[in-house]
């Protein structure tokens, strides 16, 4: 068995938070300090075990059906985005609703709508049961279909071949989005394609840093909840890649084994995961042996989504002073 310890971790660049997460969880931070808890946030305001507990010790109540929520209560829509169902029902039961539906989702979605009123029906292109899908496809009552793979194309029975548009979950692997796309022009030569790509600019940029990172170490490591789907791929793509890689929730996750005469790890995170869960990944590496960390060269984020009306008036220094 091999002694060889890590001796050298690489991050991905860029890794971790982006926009619409941190949109998404200022937003619960800001309507808990502004109308005090509990708030009532629909699903997981973002996949990640972290955040949400965080959220939760400080008055976040996550549910499902809107039923178990309190007349009058301040309810926030999930960063995955909610169907027309979920949005009427809310408003019949008189919430007060933030929307921390991520812009790019909100973008799809306004897609849906406008096709939908040219008379258009919709390929969507994501995984079944994935709450962003069930958003998306829940814009209309009939006429979109989902395909999760190349062999559910063939199966798609559409009225009008020339009025069909495809759609594509935001947190896709390109890679297979572009597999899938590529089978459903071929069975629909007509298909309308979306004026820019579905899958956000996030994700992309994640997926392109873990190209770059996994030929350069022995093992990847992706910090990432078992329920994010950008976290998932990231994983699948260093595997595919040839590099063996494994998913944390947390550094207590890591397995020694998988480090064994590894001399050279790689490290990134979903869009979902803090940086505070990396730092301790890091520092459980160090232990471990690990004598250098290092960034490689990647695309520099600079987007910022505004907040909901009758949240962004104040900033989080002067709702909660001190906070950093």
């Amino acid at each position: 068995m091999s002694s060889v310890q890590p001796q050298e971790v690489l991050l991905a660049e860029p890794r971790g938070f982006c926009a619409g997460v941190d949109r998404a969880i200022e937003i619960v931070e800001r309507a808990l300090l502004k109308f005090g808890a509990p708030i009532y946030v629909r699903h997981e305001i973002v996949h990640n075990t972290y955040v949400v507990n965080d959220l939760k010790a400080r008055g976040a109540i996550f549910i499902e059906d809107l039923a178990d929520v309190p007349p009058g209560a301040t309810l926030v829509f999930s960063a995955h985005g909610v169907s027309q169902e979920v949005r009427k029902e809310a408003a019949q039961r008189g919430f007060q609703v933030f929307d921390a539906t991520c812009p790019l989702v909100t973008k799809v979605h306004v897609e849906v709508a406008k096709l939908h009123r040219e008379g258009y029906e919709f390929i969507m292109i994501g995984h079944k049961g994935h709450p962003e899908v069930e958003g998306t496809m829940g814009q209309l009552s009939s006429g979109i279909y989902l395909v999760e793979d190349v062999a559910d194309v063939a199966h798609v029975r559409v009225n009008n071949p020339a009025k069909l548009a495809v759609v594509t979950q935001t947190t896709l692997s390109v890679d297979d989005a572009a597999e899938i796309l590529a089978a459903v022009k071929v069975q629909f030569p007509l298909v309308r394609e979306p004026k820019q790509q579905d899958i956000c600019y996030a994700t992309q940029n994640r997926q392109d840093a873990v190209k770059v990172l996994a030929p350069q170490v022995d093992v990847v490591i992706v910090v990432g909840s078992p329920t994010s789907s950008n976290s998932n791929r990231l994983r699948e793509l260093a595997e595919r890649l040839g590099t063996p890689a494994y998913m944390v929730d947390s550094a207590e996750d890591l397995q020694l084994e998988w480090l064994d005469g590894r001399a050279r790890v790689g490290l990134t995170a979903g869009a979902s995961a803090p940086d505070v869960l990396v730092q301790a990944v890091i520092n459980r590496l160090r232990a471990l042996g690990a004598t250098a960390v290092r960034s490689l060269p990647g695309v520099e984020e600079h987007v910022r989504f505004p907040l909901p009306l009758g949240l962004g008036d104040k900033s989080m220094a002067d709702l909660a002073p001190g906070r950093s």
